[in-house]
């Protein structure tokens, strides 16, 4: 696998690329990290609340439990202290669902925040560079295999520039069809330096 190319002036751009991509991925993670805590904070309240309501609602149904088991009077004492219970579970159930959509929020905002940016990054970086290496890698394995070079020479008289190709040969495709080898290998040379790789001699 050929990650990055043979010739030093591109391989330092990708190079460069790569390390400012994954820091604006690092960044754009850690940005949105930081906004679902900062509103997850919010939720605070909502568990202050939560506990508010379970204390007063225990309290309150402690006493009223208290109170009924007195007397004559027991069942009429209670029924304000379960009706103050409840108001203290209702206070629990608000505190529960101010913490439920805070956090859904927060959830919501910090994926939004870093999600969109690091597929803009993914989408102008990473397809690129998949598309280098794998160009990259058929090319030197065309090269490895040592049955590329005449292939990679047509290549380049169909894809070249004429002004090019005159400046290895006056005819390149003359010298092509009589199986010129230095013609072939620097034509083939030039085929693969759009692919990252320099060819050996």
């Amino acid at each position: 696998m050929r990650l990055y190319s043979d010739f030093a002036p591109r391989r330092t751009r990708q190079i460069v690329a790569d390390v400012i991509a994954l820091a604006l991925i690092a960044g754009w993670v850690w940005l949105g990290v930081t906004v679902y805590q900062l509103i997850g904070q919010l939720a605070q309240f909502g568990r202050d609340m939560e506990n508010a309501g379970a204390g007063f609602r225990e309290t309150m149904s402690e006493v009223g439990e208290n109170l009924g088991s007195i007397p004559l009077i027991g069942p009429g004492i209670r029924v304000p202290f379960d009706g103050a219970s409840g108001a203290g579970g209702a206070l629990e159930t608000a505190g529960q669902g101010q913490q439920d959509a805070i956090n859904q929020l927060a959830t919501t905002l910090g994926i939004g925040i870093a999600v969109l940016p690091i597929a803009m990054i993914l989408v102008l970086w990473l397809i690129p560079r998949v598309r280098f290496i794998r160009r990259a890698s058929r090319a030197s394995a065309m090269v490895r295999a040592g049955a590329g070079i005449d292939l990679l020479a047509l290549r380049a008289l169909a894809t070249q520039k004429l002004s090019t190709l005159s400046a290895i040969d006056e005819d390149a495709m003359a010298a092509w069809r009589r199986g010129d080898e230095t013609v072939m290998r620097k034509l083939a040379a030039i085929e693969l330096q759009a692919s990252g790789i320099r060819l050996q001699d």
